[in-house]
This record gives C-alpha cells, sequence and structure tokens, in this order.
C-alpha cells in the first residue's frame, strides 16, 4: 500500500539516532517505509555505525555523540541505547537544544525524568517518550470516544504481559541489574501505559507483590492501581512466562479488548446491553515507530496534546519507580 499521507503533517525535521540496534533498524526500516532517511547516526562502536549508514543510507556517520550534539544541521535525535545510559545522553542533547524522542523506558527513575523535562523546558525543545502506545492511532481513536462520554465511566483495566527468557544468558538485558533489566521497565511500561491512557487521573494507591530473578530484577509481579476516582488498574508481568499481550478496559457501557496491544491497530468492544462486538481499527502496526517521530515532529510545530503525552509518561515512571522500590530493585546507577 502507499504510505498514508496523513502520517507526517508537521514540517520535517531532521533526524539523526545514537544507537544501531534492533529498534534503530525498525526505525530505518519504517522510515524508509515514508520514503524518509535518517540525516546521522552516533554509536559507541564506530564500525557498526558505519555499517548501519550504508545499509540505510544515512548521510553522516559521528565519531562522537558530542559531534552529533554540535551539529546545527540536526533537528531532534532518537535515543536507542540502553535504559541506564538514557540520562547521560538525554542531558547533552537536550542541552544543545536537540529536540528528542527516547526509546522506553524513557529513563530509569522519576527523579532522571524530572531532570531531563527540566532541561528540555530549559532550552525550550520537546523531550517525548517513544512507547509506542502513546502514538499508536488506535489509541487515540478509543481514547477520543471515551473521553466523549460514548462509553459511560472507566472502570477497571485488567492488563497482561508476559515472555519467556531463557535463564541461560543472564548476562543478557533482560536479565542483567547492570543494563537495567527486569520486566517492569521493559514491558511494564507498556501495561502501564495503556491503562493511564483510559484513566482520570494518576494512581495514588499501589498494593503489588513480585519475585525476583537471582540478578537482584523483577522477574514476575502482580499490583494493583488506583486513583481518586476509584478506577482500578490490575496488572500481570513476567520475564518467565508466556502471557498474552492482553488489555481489557473496562466502562458502564462496554468493554474494550486488544490483543498484541504495544503496537497494536485493531481492537473489539464489546457492548454492554446486547453483548453486540464492534471492531475498530486505525493505523497500520508496520508504522508504529512513524508515529512517533511524526507526534514529535507535530509537537514541535506547536500541537499541545502531542507535547502533553510525556505528562502520562511522567505518571507511568511515578509508579514504576515506587514498585521497584516497594521490591528492592535498585541498579547502580541510583546507588
Amino acid at each position: 500500500k502507499p504510505f498514508p499521507s496523513d502520517v507526517f503533517c508537521a514540517p520535517q525535521l531532521r533526524w539523526a539516532v545514537i544507537g544501531c540496534g534492533v529498534i534503530a533498524n525498525q526505525m530505518a526500516q519504517s522510515l524508509a517505509l515514508a520514503g524518509r532517511k535518517l540525516a546521522g547516526v552516533a554509536n559507541r562502536t564506530q564500525e557498526k555505525a558505519v555499517a548501519f549508514a550504508e545499509r540505510y543510507g544515512v548521510e553522516r556517520v559521528y565519531e562522537s555523540c558530542e559531534e552529533l550534539y554540535a551539529d546545527p544541521d540536526i533537528d531532534a535525535i532518537y535515543i536507542t541505547t540502553p535504559h541506564n545510559t538514557h540520562i547521560t545522553y538525554l542531558r547533552d542533547a537536550l542541552a544543545a537544544g536537540k529536540h528528542v524522542l527516547c526509546e522506553k523506558s524513557i529513563t530509569l527513575n522519576s527523579a532522571e525524568l524530572d531532570e531531563a523535562r527540566a532541561i528540555a523546558r530549559e532550552h525550550n525543545v520537546v523531550l517525548m517518550d517513544a512507547t509506542t502506545i502513546l502514538h499508536m492511532p488506535l489509541y487515540q481513536e478509543l481514547v477520543r470516544r471515551a473521553d466523549s462520554g460514548e462509553f459511560g465511566a472507566m472502570n477497571l483495566a485488567q492488563i497482561n504481559f508476559g515472555s519467556y527468557k531463557e535463564y541461560g544468558d543472564l548476562t543478557n538485558r533482560f536479565y542483567n541489574i547492570n543494563l537495567a533489566g527486569g520486566a517492569m521497565l521493559d514491558i511494564g511500561v507498556y501495561a502501564l501505559s495503556i491503562a493511564r491512557l483510559f484513566m482520570a487521573s494518576a494512581p495514588t494507591e499501589v498494593v503489588s507483590l513480585a519475585n525476583l530473578a537471582s540478578t537482584g530484577v523483577d522477574q514476575t509481579s502482580g499490583f494493583v492501581t488506583r486513583n481518586a476516582e476509584g478506577q482500578l488498574g490490575v496488572f500481570s508481568l513476567s520475564l518467565h512466562s508466556k502471557q498474552p499481550k492482553r488489555s481489557v478496559i473496562s466502562f458502564d457501557k462496554c468493554y474494550i479488548e486488544v490483543s498484541e496491544y504495544p503496537r497494536a491497530d485493531t481492537a473489539t468492544i464489546v457492548w454492554t446491553e446486547d453483548g453486540c462486538r464492534e471492531t475498530v481499527q486505525a493505523g497500520e502496526e508496520a508504522y508504529a515507530l512513524c508515529y512517533e517521530m511524526a507526534d514529535l515532529e507535530a509537537a514541535v510545530a506547536g500541537d499541545t496534546s502531542k507535547a502533553g503525552l510525556i505528562d502520562i509518561a511522567a505518571d507511568v515512571m511515578d509508579v514504576m519507580t515506587r514498585l521497584r522500590a516497594d521490591w528492592g530493585v535498585v541498579y547502580p546507577e541510583e546507588r
């Protein structure tokens, strides 16, 4: 299919990426669908940056991130490195006057995110969380209908996410405490984000149980949140047990079910009165990373609704920070 004309609507920015891992490759491939390319790349290993640039036609390979930050031809930077490195790149990129889209989890904790937001405000640039749920058109359409009152009051969100990661190599990023591993920052951010989108306010109460891996990161957990309006979120996460990526958001008049929800483009609404099932489709899963970049460009152009997505991310980060504190999951950078 031709790339949709309604994805990139704001003035185009010149983008560079930091990191050459899986997500950076997906971003370059996603941009290719839109007929666009990254303008620059920086990576800890220069050889990988050169190979990445050759593969995707990237204009410039920087010898250091400092060289990237100093380039006046770059407007925005996408950070795709491991969680525990994000704040280091955020500090310098934002202070250099670059708009930043940062891969999830945007920071390790709320204190780091507060610091990054303060730097962005000081330098009048946009900081955006790249958690796909915040940007998929499906959720924008469902939230629009929920906010209109069509579904009635929202009461309960039930969210599952389980992956099976073997114990064979505990140095990988999933279980490695030195790489900010654990289920919460890797998959919990998705679960909390989808629930928060439909809730009237941030949770004020959290109760939980968790089992930790031998490395000290959270492996399996169950937790419940409640906000001032009495809206509940019930969550289960696991890195060592497969679960469906399934979310059910319950309202007075219906419930919304979304499977494979991190990049979903289809949902089912089941209406309470007659059991009728309605299918809602919006956006395309394949364009998930393009939607992220488009939202940042829109925010830079003055779209306050897109700029405000960082507030949702901050609410999610507050809950994740609180839960890890309750479980005693502390990363080296936090000690």
